[in-house]
């Protein structure tokens, strides 16, 4: 598989479980009272929503 076609699927994978893990998260009522388990999903979020963005820049630097 072609390199410049894997990042932009990469890209929308994990941007796609970033959104619907922070979705998860906005829908819990009781975000005053944070467990130890939505401390984990926050990280998580991020990570899948920095690895996009890696991803992201990745595909366009190719493209020069």
């Amino acid at each position: 598989m072609n390199n410049r076609r894997r990042f932009p699927r990469i890209f929308f994978v994990l941007t796609f479980f970033g959104v619907m893990n922070l979705l998860a998260m906005l829908s819990n009522p009781a975000l005053a009272n944070i467990r130890g388990v939505d401390v984990v999903r926050l990280i998580g979020t991020g990570m899948c929503f920095g690895a996009a963005i890696v991803s992201f820049v990745v595909y366009y630097r190719d493209l020069k």
